[in-house]
């Protein structure tokens, strides 16, 4: 089982306190050593303890007043380019997990959409769900498709040179382009008459759209509305 973190609060009691600083100290200048050995860098620490009268350096005074000249040479933003205090490294913690949320977030908008999209490629029609679909993003989703579909298309086109493509390769393709272009045009009309939709007879409820079969509408893609 993991060891629970301690509180990083000042610590009341002397005895306490004085007990804990001489062991961090230890563990410090312990963990520097094992940095500088194992990775051959350069690090050196200067440790202030108000229980001494004079602080504390490691390894040597020398070694550390040579690193110290060495970074007062080097530009300011160098300098100060990986300087942290403890609320400025939680910060930048905190700000790339919320970059890391985003993105997740985003990738799952996405993929949410791709799914509904092909649901609704493979019934043949747009279906009418109750919960709220972002419809302009599902148009970008779908205007995406259509590009990659048409990009891999001609991709396959150009490694055969000008010679014409198998139809069991082809005709799949842009039947799946056609479907594609279909559903976009019966969405677009979707958004155009939401506020209709939502007042006709099945209240919003679950319902298949059918799209591709113009027999039985006026105009477009909807039917136009009687009214008594």
């Amino acid at each position: 089982m993991a060891k629970n973190k301690g509180e990083l609060t000042y610590i009341e009691d002397d005895s306490k306190r004085k007990t804990t600083c001489k062991k961090r100290k230890a563990s410090l200048v312990k963990k520097m050593n094992e940095l500088t050995t194992l990775c051959g860098i350069e690090a050196c620490a200067i440790i202030y303890d108000p229980n001494e009268s004079q602080p504390e350096v490691w390894p040597s005074h020398p070694e550390v007043q040579r690193l110290i000249s060495k970074l007062m040479e080097m530009p300011e933003m160098e300098q100060k380019k990986y300087m942290f205090n403890h609320e400025s490294f939680l910060s930048k913690n905190l700000n790339k997990a919320r970059d890391q949320l985003k993105r997740v977030r985003d990738e799952n908008k996405r993929m949410e959409m791709e799914l509904f999209m092909f649901q609704c490629l493979n019934v043949g029609c747009i279906i009418n769900t109750s919960n709220t679909v972002d419809t302009n993003y599902l148009l970008f989703v779908i205007n995406q498709t259509i590009k990659d579909i048409q990009w891999k298309e001609s991709r396959h086109q150009r490694q055969h040179g000008t010679v014409v493509v198998a139809a069991s390769t082809e005709e799949p393709l842009n039947e799946e382009v056609a479907n594609v272009h279909e559903m976009e045009q019966a969405n677009m009309g979707a958004m155009q008459l939401q506020d209709w939709s939502s007042d006709s007879t099945n209240d919003g409820g679950n319902m298949m759209l059918p799209f591709g079969d113009n027999s039985n509408f006026s105009s477009g893609f909807w039917p136009s509305p009687s009214f008594p």
